[in-house]
């Protein structure tokens, strides 16, 4: 294999400067030629050389996506794509493509053909495919999603079954999946067993230009306008809370642990026990039951659908009902006409236990796509996420040395799957009749990714009474700026709008009601939990072990239990 190749693991990795660089040539090469399949091939390169390999993955697929389209004359961008391909010659054939003993197979992939009688598009474009195959499963399998690392690498070797890259590959898919399985080495491996789901960096990206500074005086003054009408005895703050931990450590005990600075909410006046603190409205909802009884916008159950409803149907396509004129009207205003008559209504619904959880996020990310589409603004710019902080890790600490046969490391933290981060966001957009390829710049993979990391620890869930799993998700951006505490001076309940109410009794006793000038404390998770529960909660949810005062007060005292135990033993 070539230096180029993202699955050679060197002792000197390449400079991040240059290789930035090189990214954003390629991106805006891609501006300007969006149908360049070998342009997303070289950019999936980059990217690996840089340790994203989700975000080389996505160019890959994209890539794969382009080769299909060349291939056949009935797809939309067909003559885009050939002609954007006709520009490259065999000879000399692309760098991207002339890898390893890729060239070596010309003959096996030009339809039955020779390889000197094949037109040089026919040539460019098997080869193409092979290459995404290799750059598909080396990444994927770098992400810890095996499944589907080892289905584009059974792929490529339909194609090319002797390639070397492709054997070698599967190899390190085999051996990391039978540790993991725990199988003995002459144990066969079933492709449906292998695990799917893995993490990759969770980080506010060198070239993501859409995070704004939450802290400076223009975001909270916008932030503070907004807020003063749905929480007029509340302002937003800077606070200073304690850093997510990745694991069980000794600090809990320590009078002073790190922190960080994040928003917050404050009480401007005294708040009483009972007295409601906040209620907020939100569009971006989500309901992942097929046909439910849901209002479409806000996700509170409809009323009865009888000739003195209130419940307004669509009226271009009758099957998406909202509770009122109100929610019609907002969905009209916000993201309604992207969607309209789509036939995405069905994407991602009803899906497997397994797959909830998942489920529930894409579809917050497809209403989020809508919102944008129909705003006629950068997905990352819509105000319910924009300020909203995704549990980041700096790209200093996520920037770590791996190995092919190895798991993710452990600061990568966002939960990423082919499925859910890229092939079926991808479709959604489709289905919207949105260019994916002329749209990159709203619609790169690492907008996706940016999104997923912002809901994840801030949307709520609702659970459905009939069998208690979570069928309808939402993100209300001021809500989850109230701070998760176990020890929360504030409880609340979503039912079309979100309701934040000072709690009567705290969960360690003491005073309550909430002073002016002190934070609002909410909870994310179940706060009757132990401790132990609540932080492998956190863990996977805010990307670390939570370090409230109770917490750790409840962690210590166990260890020193725990030690006692151990002594009375001996």
């Amino acid at each position: 294999m070539d230096s180029s190749s993202p699955s050679v693991q060197t002792d000197k990795e390449p400079p991040r400067g240059p290789l930035l660089e090189r990214r954003q040539q390629l991106t805006e090469a891609l501006v300007d030629s969006p149908y360049d399949l070998i342009l997303y091939l070289e950019r999936a390169v980059v990217y690996s050389n840089l340790a994203y390999p989700d975000l080389a993955a996505g160019d890959a697929y994209r890539a794969l996506l382009l080769v299909d389209e060349v291939r056949d004359e009935s797809f939309e961008h067909h003559e885009q794509a050939l002609e954007a391909l006709q520009g490259y010659s065999t000879t000399p054939c692309p760098e991207i493509l002339n890898h390893g003993d890729l060239v070596l197979d010309f003959d096996r992939l030009v339809d039955g053909e020779g390889a000197d009688a094949a037109a040089p598009y026919n040539i460019l474009s098997n080869l193409a495919a092979v290459r995404c195959y290799q750059i598909l499963s080396i990444s994927l399998l770098l992400c810890g999603c095996l499944k589907s690392a080892l289905n584009f690498c059974e792929r490529g070797l339909t194609l090319v079954p002797h390639n070397k890259e492709l054997l070698e590959i599967k190899g390190y898919i085999e051996q990391v999946a039978r540790r993991r399985l725990r199988k003995q080495p002459d144990e066969p491996i079933e492709i449906n067993s292998l695990p799917d789901r893995g993490v990759v960096r969770r980080e506010v990206y060198p070239w993501n230009t859409y995070e704004p500074n939450r802290f400076a005086e223009e975001s909270l003054s916008f932030l503070n306008e907004q807020l003063s009408t749905m929480a007029p005895k509340c302002e937003v703050k800077v606070s200073t809370l304690p850093v997510l931990l990745d694991g069980e450590s000794n600090t809990d005990g320590y009078e002073i642990i790190p922190t960080c600075n994040q928003l917050g909410l404050f009480a401007k006046e005294d708040i009483a026990p009972g007295e409601p603190v906040l209620e907020e409205y939100s569009l971006l909802t989500a309901n992942n039951r097929h046909k439910e009884s849901t209002c479409d916008a806000c996700g509170t159950e409809l009323p009865p659908l009888n000739n003195n409803s209130k419940a307004v149907s669509c009226p271009e396509c009758y099957d998406t009902i909202f509770c009122d004129d109100y929610c019609f009207s907002k969905a009209q205003d916000q993201y309604h006409p992207a969607v309209c008559d789509k036939d995405v209504d069905s994407i991602a619904k009803d899906p497997e236990a397994s797959d909830i959880d998942q489920s529930l996020y894409l579809l917050l990310l497809a209403r989020l796509l809508a919102m944008a589409s129909h705003q006629e603004i950068h997905p990352l710019e819509v105000k319910e996420i924009k300020y909203i902080w995704g549990e980041f890790v700096s790209p200093e600490l996520n920037d770590v040395d791996g190995s092919i046969t190895a798991e993710p490391p452990p600061e990568w933290t966002l939960p990423f799957s082919f499925k859910y981060n890229v092939e079926i966001p991808l479709h959604i957009l489709e289905k919207m009749d949105v260019d994916i390829y002329a749209t990159l710049e709203q619609h790169d993979l690492w907008v996706f990714n940016t999104a997923y990391a912002k809901f994840r620890g801030t949307a709520s869930a609702r659970k459905n009474p009939r069998d208690g799993r979570p069928d309808v998700a939402a993100v209300h951006p001021f809500w989850c700026l109230a701070n998760h505490d176990c020890n929360p001076n504030v409880t609340w309940e979503w039912g079309g709008k979100m309701v934040l109410w000072a709690r009567e009794t705290r969960v360690l006793g003491g005073e309550a009601g909430i002073k002016a000038g002190e934070e609002i404390l909410n909870h994310y998770c179940d706060v009757d939990l132990p401790v132990q529960q609540r932080r492998e909660w956190a863990q996977g949810s805010l990307g670390g072990w939570c370090m409230c005062q109770r917490c750790r007060d409840e962690a210590a005292k166990g260890r020193m239990g725990e030690r006692r135990v151990e002594q009375d033993g001996v």
